[in-house]
C-alpha cells in the first residue's frame, strides 16, 4: 500500500498545485515534494527490517480480460531509482527559486505529476502497467521543455518527442510479442515473472528481435550513440529545472528498463547482440567525450558528458556480471546527484554572468571563493575521485566490463582520462586565471542556491566516503537479478 502511496501522492498533489496562482504554488510543490521524500524514506527503512513486507507491494486487477494488473512494488533496485526520485525533485524544485517561470503553477504542476509517472515506472510488476507509466513520464517534460524552453524550442523538443515516440512503439511491439506468448493458469499474463518465461521459451532468432526491439528504446531514452543526437540540443535548450528532471532522472528510465525488463527476458538475444550493444555504448563514451573537449558552452558539455557517463553504465549492465550491474546502478544515483549540480551551476553562471561561454569567463573563484569550492566539489565527484560518490560505481563497472572483455574494457576505461581533461579544462576556464570580460560579474550566491549546492555536496562526499548503506542494497538487487539470468 505504501508504493501505491507514493504514486498517488505526487499525482494529487500536482493536480492540487495547478489550481495555486503565484509563487505560493512553488511553495507548496516543494513542501509536497518533502513529503513524498519522507515517504519514501519510511520505504526504505521498512525495506531494511522486512523486503517481503506487504506495505511495499500493491496489485489490484485492472483489466480482467486482458490479465492486466495494477501491480506495484518496491524491490532493491526500484527502492534506490525512488529515493533518487524524491531525493532530486525537492532539489529540482527548490533551485528554481531564483528563476521567474510564467504560469507557475502549471510549471510545478506538472513536475510533480512527471514525479507520479517515474515512481511508477520504477515500481511497476506489470508490463502494461510499465509501459503506461513509461509513456506518462513522457508528456510533463515534453510541455516544460516546450512552453518554457529557449530559442528553437519547437522544433527541438518536437525531435525528442517523435525519437522517444518511436522507441517506446518498437517496445511496445516487443512486449506485445511477449505477452502472446504467456501463459500463466491457461490465461495471458503482463506479469513481469510471466513476460521473463515467456521470452525465455522463444528461440534465439525471436529473442533477438525482441531483444532489439526493446532495447531501442531504452537506448533512445538513455541515450546510447548513434541513437543520441536528440540529447544536446534538448538539453540545452530546455529549462534548466527540465534538464535536471531529464539528466537526472529520465535517463535512468532507460538504463533500470534494461536490467529489469531486457535482461532476464531474452538472455539468448543477449548472448548474440550483447556485443555489439557494448561496443555502440563504448564508442558513445569515447564519441562523447571528444564533443565534450571541444566545446564551448558549459551547458552543452555537460550534455555531452552525460552521455559518456550513460555509455559506461549500458555497457557495466550489458556485460552481465555482478560487479558491472552493480555498478551501474550505484553510477546512476552518482550520476543523477552529480549532473544535476553541474546543471544547476551552468544556470547560477547565466544567472550572474548573462553567458555559459568559458571563453567569457575565469576569474570567479576571486570573486566568490565559496562558489569555488562548492563548484569543486560536485566537478570532482563527476570525475570520480576517490571519496566521492562517483568513485564506486565507476570501479566496479570498469571492472565489470574488464571480466566481459579486457579491450573493450581499455576503450571504456578512457572516460575516466577524458572527462577529468573537459571537466578541469573546463573548471580553469569559469573560475581560475584573469577575469576575460571586464563586463561580468559574479555576485553572492542567493540563500536557495547556497542550500541547493550544499546539500550536493553533502551527498558527494558522504557516499563516497561511505556508500555501504546504499552498495548493500544494491548488492542483493544485483543478486536477485543474477538469478533471473541463470
Amino acid at each position: 500500500m505504501l508504493t501505491a502511496l507514493l504514486i498517488l501522492f505526487p499525482l494529487l498533489a500536482g493536480l492540487l498545485v495547478f489550481f495555486v496562482k503565484g509563487n505560493a504554488a512553488r511553495n507548496l510543490a516543494l513542501g509536497f515534494s518533502i513529503i513524498e521524500f519522507g515517504l519514501a524514506i519510511g520505504a526504505y527503512f521498512l525495506f531494511k527490517h522486512n523486503p517481503d513486507a506487504c506495505m511495499l507491494t500493491f496489485d489490484h486487477v485492472w483489466v480482467k480480460s486482458l490479465g492486466v494488473h495494477f501491480s506495484v512494488g518496491i524491490d532493491g533496485m526500484g527502492l534506490l531509482m525512488v529515493l533518487l526520485t524524491t531525493f532530486l525533485v525537492p532539489i529540482i524544485i527548490l533551485s528554481s527559486f531564483k528563476n521567474e517561470y510564467s504560469n507557475p503553477h502549471n510549471f510545478y504542476g506538472l513536475i510533480l505529476l512527471m514525479q507520479m509517472a517515474l515512481v511508477g515506472v520504477f515500481t511497476a510488476n506489470d508490463g502494461f502497467l510499465f509501459y503506461v507509466f513509461w509513456e506518462l513520464a513522457l508528456i510533463p517534460i515534453y510541455f516544460i521543455c516546450l512552453l518554457w524552453g529557449g530559442e528553437d524550442r519547437g522544433r527541438i523538443t518536437f525531435k525528442f518527442f517523435v525519437y522517444t515516440l518511436f522507441g517506446s512503439l518498437f517496445m511496445l511491439v516487443g512486449l506485445i510479442y511477449l505477452y502472446n506468448h504467456t501463459n500463466v493458469e491457461g490465461m495471458k499474463s503482463w506479469n513481469v515473472q510471466a513476460l521473463y518465461d515467456a521470452g525465455r521459451a522463444l528461440t534465439e532468432t525471436q529473442q533477438s528481435a525482441v531483444f532489439w526491439m526493446i532495447f531501442i528504446a531504452f537506448a533512445i531514452k538513455m541515450p546510447v550513440f548513434p541513437l543520441h543526437t536528440w540529447q544536446p540540443d534538448t538539453y540545452v535548450t530546455a529549462p534548466t529545472q527540465g534538464t535536471m528532471l531529464l539528466s537526472g532522472i529520465m535517463l535512468k528510465m532507460g538504463t533500470f528498463g534494461v536490467i529489469k525488463w531486457l535482461l532476464p527476458i531474452v538472455p539468448l538475444g543477449l548472448d548474440k547482440w550483447g556485443f555489439t550493444a557494448i561496443t555502440l555504448s563504448v564508442v558513445g563514451i569515447i564519441y562523447a567525450s571528444i564533443i565534450a573537449i571541444q566545446q564551448k558552452d558549459f551547458k552543452r558539455l555537460i550534455a555531452y558528458s552525460s552521455i559518456a557517463h550513460v555509455g559506461l553504465i549500458s555497457a557495466g549492465i550489458l556485460s552481465c556480471n555482478q560487479q558491472g550491474i552493480q555498478g551501474a546502478i550505484m553510477q546512476m544515483l552518482a550520476h543523477g546527484v552529480n549532473v544535476v549540480g553541474l546543471f544547476f551551476i551552468a544556470d547560477i553562471l547565466m544567472r550572474h554572468t548573462g553567458t555559459r561561454e568559458m571563453e567569457k569567463l575565469g576569474g570567479i573563484r576571486g570573486m566568490n571563493g565559496n562558489f569555488a569550492v562548492l563548484f569543486l566539489i560536485i566537478l570532482l565527484g563527476s570525475v570520480a575521485l576517490p571519496l566521492t560518490n562517483g568513485f564506486v560505481g565507476e570501479f566496479l563497472l570498469i571492472n565489470g566490463v574488464y571480466q566481459f572483455n579486457a579491450t573493450v574494457a581499455a576503450f571504456a576505461g578512457l572516460t575516466v582520462i577524458l572527462g577529468a581533461v573537459y571537466m578541469l579544462r573546463a573548471y580553469q576556464k569559469i573560475m581560475l586565471g584573469e577575469r576575460r570580460d571586464s563586463n561580468v560579474a559574479f555576485g553572492s550566491l542567493a540563500n536557495s542556491d547556497k542550500v541547493v549546492l550544499t546539500i550536493i555536496c553533502i551527498v558527494v562526499v558522504a557516499f563516497g566516503v561511505y556508500p555501504k548503506p546504499l552498495n548493500d542494497i544494491a548488492e542483493e538487487a544485483v543478486k536477485t537479478i543474477m538469478l533471473n539470468l541463470k
